[in-house]
């Protein structure tokens, strides 16, 4: 089980190298859930933001959702982690 969600998880990491939205919001799922790895609010809401800024109404229902639960702090780190991002994809 455990290596099926590994290589789910690598599958959706190489979509979203191309900037799939819905490998994006697929990795904010798993990151917010814990869905075959640790939960991480700050990566969770870096791939909704990323998601959302391609059009995932979905996305941004749940990046608004995490940042009520996120300190400030941990906001602008997932925000500054989707512009390094943006800046090498």
């Amino acid at each position: 089980m455990a290596r099926m969600q590994h290589e789910a998880l690598q599958e959706s990491e190489l979509a979203s190298e191309g900037g799939k939205c819905d490998a994006l919001y697929e990795l904010g799922l798993i990151y917010s859930t814990g869905n075959g790895v640790e939960v991480d609010l700050v990566t969770a809401h870096k791939w909704f933001n990323l998601a959302a800024m391609r059009g995932s109404e979905a996305a941004r229902s749940c990046r608004a959702e995490l940042a009520r639960e996120m300190a400030p702090a941990e906001v602008a780190e997932a925000q500054r982690q989707a512009r390094e991002w943006l800046a090498t994809h």
